[in-house]
């Protein structure tokens, strides 16, 4: 898919006002992530520009609609955070380098074809972490919410100053906050269609702060020092050795989160649209965004749900969209960056609010319990380590439990298809003429069945069958049923094999296919099993097997016949 594919002219009046309204949206939210960040407001503003355009232009997902994501703003809170407090003179800048180095590894992601695998994640895992984040992002606001400076330690140090925070509450500025959660919960459905609710609060929020409590002391955008009108100042990565490693992490994780977000709202995109985006060229487009981004000091952004819904349910259907609604964010940076100095930091900290109350899952938090206990605990485990450890803690740990479980869980379902067969089996099914070859080899002739991909997890099941294996005189492996067989389990077969082999019994291997007898002669099997033992059907084998015990015995084979 081209750039002329996703920008096309067919649809022009849904794309101009999808993209009219996805910038009403956008702008309430933008200045709220931005303040919430501790990079400005500007600096959302820039995020929402720079990652909406170039998104938009290079990405693969027409109708999606890129920007500042609470998720983005929670990482890069803390990046903020850290770096400024170990460098305050270059810390902001170094906050953006990572900004740049996160859209860098996104660019890496999509040109190694790695975006469809980037949302292989057990949903549990995925639902903690976002649910997490939500979390984060609510506690962040409570002091601003309550007309305070945030206070030093992010979570926990905000946690650990609730009792304070309450007391020294400031009442207008709590009146002002609540004012902002109310338009936003209880504005009628009827006129969200017309206005974004959010917009509405920003502006009653301040006119209400300028008429009812213009003569009392309230914390504003303002405060925050001048506003800049115009183009960016541009921004060259910088960076110094000691936080070099600190940075690359940070680029890491920021760089998987808006992936993980972006490709998440592009899944919603194509449920609306009827139609199928394009990973990887999402990601290249999203990095282009993010590194232009951090170039023109913007926060990091994704695909944002609210924005793209609303984009497409006011029928944008191309690319055109994305880029409309840039523009006219574009043109209120450039010209009206400044009249939002009297906007209060309580109305915009409830917006944010709401953002992080939306992030939560409350579907799968209400009824987890009732799907899959593992995976409940599995969702609140990855959950508390988001918000009280580590971000990348949470997700390694979360994909790691959950993974183990998984592969637990199927290697004992597959460990029932390993059987070592004496004489007839009901669980597998044998023809008649087999039966009766296993009848009259009497314990003799063992036949070994796996059936199955064999991943390490089988390994154990191997051993046990192998361990049980009792004196006889030729084993027939059956790998006809074995699509895969990996290199744990393959261990397992050789130490079954030369076992076997080192008590005398003849050993027969039935059906394997090609790249599996390449790895089984690099064990060096095909030494202790002859080319004429080599065979595609497993009646045949049995004969031949119980064929050469009763000639060692001296007696010739009785009544069973191989069907030719």
């Amino acid at each position: 898919m081209t750039i002329t594919n996703l920008i096309r002219l067919n649809n022009l009046r849904g794309d101009i006002f999808g993209g009219v309204t996805a910038a009403i949206v956008s702008l309430p939210l933008a200045l709220a992530f931005g303040v919430a960040s501790g990079a400005g407001p500007i600096a959302g503003l820039y995020g929402a520009v720079c990652v909406g355009f170039f998104a938009a232009l290079f990405g693969g997902t027409p109708t999606l609609i890129s920007e500042p994501t609470g998720p983005m703003t929670v990482v890069m809170t803390t990046i903020v955070a850290s770096l400024t407090a170990q460098d305050p003179e270059n810390g902001l800048a170094m906050a953006f380098t990572v900004v740049m180095l996160a859209g860098l590894f996104q660019i890496i992601f999509g040109i190694f074809r790695l975006g469809k695998y980037i949302t292989l994640m057990p949903y549990s895992v995925i639902s903690g972490f976002m649910s997490g984040i939500g979390v984060i992002l609510i506690i962040l606001q409570i002091a601003p919410f309550l007309g305070q400076a945030a206070p030093r330690g992010g979570v926990l140090g905000t946690v650990g100053a609730l009792p304070q925070l309450i007391g020294n509450a400031n009442p207008p500025e709590v009146i002002l906050g609540g004012l902002t959660l109310a338009i936003i919960f209880l504005m009628p459905k009827k006129w969200r269609r017309i206005v974004p609710p959010q917009l509405i609060a920003l502006i009653l929020g301040t006119a209400v702060s300028l008429t009812v409590f213009g003569d009392l002391p309230i914390r504003r955008i303002g405060d925050l020092g001048d506003i800049p009108v115009g183009l960016p100042v541009f921004r060259l990565p910088t960076f110094t050795p000691g936080q070099l490693t600190t940075m690359f992490v940070d680029a890491v994780m920021l760089g998987m989160l808006g992936c993980i977000d972006t490709l998440l709202t592009a899944v919603i995109a194509d449920s609306l649209t009827r139609t199928e985006h394009q990973s990887d060229k999402e990601l290249i487009g999203q990095g282009i965004g993010n590194i232009l981004a951090g170039i023109c000091g913007g926060l990091p952004g994704a695909g944002a749900t609210m924005g793209t819904v609303v984009n497409i349910q006011t029928g944008a259907r191309t690319a055109v969209s994305g880029l409309v609604r840039a523009l006219i964010l574009l043109v209120i940076v450039l010209g009206a960056a400044g009249l939002t100095k009297p906007i209060p930091m309580a109305v915009l900290a409830g917006i944010a609010l709401k953002v992080g109350i939306d992030i939560l899952d409350w579907s799968f938090l209400k009824r987890s319990h009732k799907v899959s206990l593992k995976g409940s605990l599995i969702m609140y485990g990855v959950l508390l380590l988001t918000v009280f450890v580590d971000l990348i803690v949470a997700v390694g740990v979360g994909v790691f439990i959950a993974n183990v479980l998984t592969i637990e869980r199927l290697s004992s379902l597959q460990s029932q298809a390993v059987k070592l067969i004496t004489d007839t089996d009901d669980d597998v099914r044998l023809s008649e003429t087999e039966k009766q070859l296993l009848e009259q080899g009497k314990g003799r002739v063992l036949l070994f069945y796996l059936s199955g991909p064999m991943i390490f997890g089988l390994s154990k099941a191997i051993a046990r069958e192998h361990n049980a294996m009792k004196e006889a005189d030729a084993l027939v492996m059956d790998l006809r049923d074995v699509p895969l067989l990996g290199v744990t389990a393959s261990l397992a077969i050789e130490n079954a094999i030369r076992d076997a082999y080192d008590k005398g019994l003849q050993i027969y291997m039935v059906g394997a296919s090609a790249k599996i007898q390449k790895r089984l002669e690099r064990l060096g099997l095909f030494e202790l099993i002859t080319p004429e033992h080599l065979l595609s059907d497993r009646t045949e084998a049995l004969y031949r097997a119980l064929e050469q015990i009763q000639r060692k015995d001296g007696k010739g084979l009785e009544a069973a016949k191989v069907d030719s």
